[in-house]
C-alpha cells in the first residue's frame, strides 16, 4: 500500500530551526528574551514539533518520533523553566540543575546523533545533531564559566543548527514537492 501520508519532518525541523535561530539571536546578544521567543518555544517549538511526532510515530519512523517528541518537550520544559519561578508557583532551577538539564540534553543529543551516523543518514541532518550537541554543551560552560564572549559565541553557533535545521526542512519540503507534482 502506497504511503499516502504527508512527510512531518519539515513541519518539526522548522519548529526546531525558526525557534532556535530566535532564541539564539538573543543569546548572541542581538535583542533581549521576551515573549516572542518565549511564544515560539511553547507553540512552534513545542506543541508543533510533538504533533511531528506523533505523526512520524503513524508513519512508523522511531527517530522521528523520539526526536521530535523530545525537543517538542525541551522548548515546553526550557519556557516552563524559565516562567514558573516568575509567575510565583516554584522557585527557579539552582545553577547546578540547570547545568544538569543542559547536560542530560546534550547526552540525548549526542546519542541521536550517533543513531544517525549509524544508520547513514544524509550529512545534512547529521550536521544539525553535532551542532546542537556541542549546542547543549556550550549552553552548560556559559552556565559554569559566566562570560559574555562564550554566550556571545554560543549564540552565533545556536544560530548556525537552527539556520541548518530550516535547510534541511526546507529542502525535503521542496524534494516533497517536486515528488508529488512528479505523480
Amino acid at each position: 500500500m502506497q504511503d499516502k501520508l504527508a512527510n512531518p519532518a519539515p513541519l518539526g525541523l522548522l519548529g526546531f530551526g525558526m525557534t532556535t535561530v530566535l532564541l539564539n539571536l538573543h543569546n548572541a546578544g542581538i535583542f533581549p528574551l521576551g515573549t516572542m521567543v518565549l511564544a515560539m518555544g511553547i507553540f512552534y517549538g513545542g506543541i508543533a514539533q510533538v504533533i511531528a511526532g506523533i505523526m512520524e510515530w503513524v508513519k512508523g519512523n522511531t527517530f522521528g518520533t523520539v526526536a521530535f517528541i523530545s525537543y517538542g518537550f525541551f522548548w515546553e520544559t526550557l519556557v516552563g523553566l524559565l516562567l514558573m519561578h516568575k509567575l510565583g508557583w516554584w522557585a527557579g532551577p539552582a545553577k547546578s540543575a540547570f547545568i544538569a538539564y543542559l547536560v542530560m540534553w546534550g547526552i540525548f543529543t549526542f546519542f541521536m546523533w550517533i543513531a544517525l551516523v549509524v544508520g547513514k543518514h544524509p550529512i545534512p541532518i547529521q550536521a544539525v545533531f553535532v551542532t546542537l550537541w556541542i549546542l547543549f554543551f556550550l549552553l552548560a560552560l556559559g552556565e559554569v564559566i559566566p562570560n559574555p564572549a562564550l554566550k556571545t559565541f554560543t549564540g552565533w553557533e545556536g544560530i548556525l543548527c537552527g539556520a541548518l535545521a530550516m535547510y534541511v526542512a526546507f529542502s525535503g519540503l521542496i524534494k516533497g514537492e517536486k515528488e508529488q507534482a512528479a505523480s
